[in-house]
């Protein structure tokens, strides 16, 4: 039965490219299986993060980054005057402009609140005058960090010059609206209908990508084949193994 399925033989260079391949998938799948905990982790924390009541934003620089994704409440007075409008896509398609307004709070601190998107025909401010109110305001939303560097090669680069900005930039916007003493976080303000329905606002519990378990089980699924392919080709057919043994073939040589 053994001669009728062939003999293994393993040859040392499959043996050794197997070895790694498998060794490097399987670690793969594990890498990716450790991901998958520490996302679902993740995501367990930010739902609970999403869902507590509001609280007042951070007053120390420290205290920000473990704040993230907390929803805060903040007053103070926007500062029209020094809007900023983001070029953003549209849930829809196409552009739209993302305000970003600062908001002074009472010690004076500037705190910059992303309100929601507008169309592209209602840049001017005076289109949206009832969305533009003065005075003590009270804002509630999820606190947010600013990307470090340009999220993206393929973004264009802000030119606070012409007023064009592409990514959140806010020590570069604050510049641009010579204001100092800005908090180094910003405020998504969430769904709540501004007067006059613009900006519109939006709730900030964008899903997290789960997909490390597909990746787990491609990786292991790798491994597995690389180990059958190996395993079927280093058999010798059982028409190789009656050629190699039969000795009256070497005499008819």
């Amino acid at each position: 039965m053994s001669g009728a399925i062939g003999r293994f033989r393993p040859a040392l260079v499959p043996t050794l490219f197997t070895l790694v391949a498998v060794v490097v998938c399987a670690g793969l799948g594990v890498w990716q299986v450790e991901r998958l905990q520490w996302k679902r982790h993740l995501i367990a924390e930010r739902a609970a993060a999403l869902a507590a009541p509001p609280v007042a934003p951070p007053r120390m620089p420290g205290e920000a980054a473990a704040m993230e994704y907390r929803r805060v409440m903040v007053a103070g007075e926007f500062l029209h005057d020094r809007e900023i409008l983001r070029i953003a896509a549209g849930e829809t398609g196409g552009s739209r402009y993302d305000v970003l307004t600062p908001l002074r709070e009472a010690d004076g601190r500037v705190v910059f609140i992303d309100r929601g998107l507008i169309p592209v025909d209602l840049q001017d401010p005076a289109k949206r005058a009832a969305g533009q109110p003065a005075g003590l305001v009270r804002v509630t939303g999820v606190l947010r960090l600013p990307p470090q560097e340009k999220p993206s090669v393929f973004l264009p680069d802000n030119k606070p010059e012409r007023n064009l900005w592409f990514w959140l930039d806010l020590r570069a916007m604050a510049a641009a609206g010579s204001m100092s003493e800005v908090a180094p976080f910003y405020i998504v303000a969430d769904a709540t209908p501004n007067p006059g329905g613009w900006p519109k606002g939006r709730e900030v519990a964008e899903p997290l990508p789960n997909n490390h378990l597909q990746y787990a089980i491609t990786w292991f699924a790798l491994a597995i084949a690389a180990l059958v392919v190996y395993l079927l080709s280093q058999r010798s057919s059982p028409g190789e193994q009656s050629g190699g043994d039969d000795p009256g073939r070497g005499a008819h040589c």
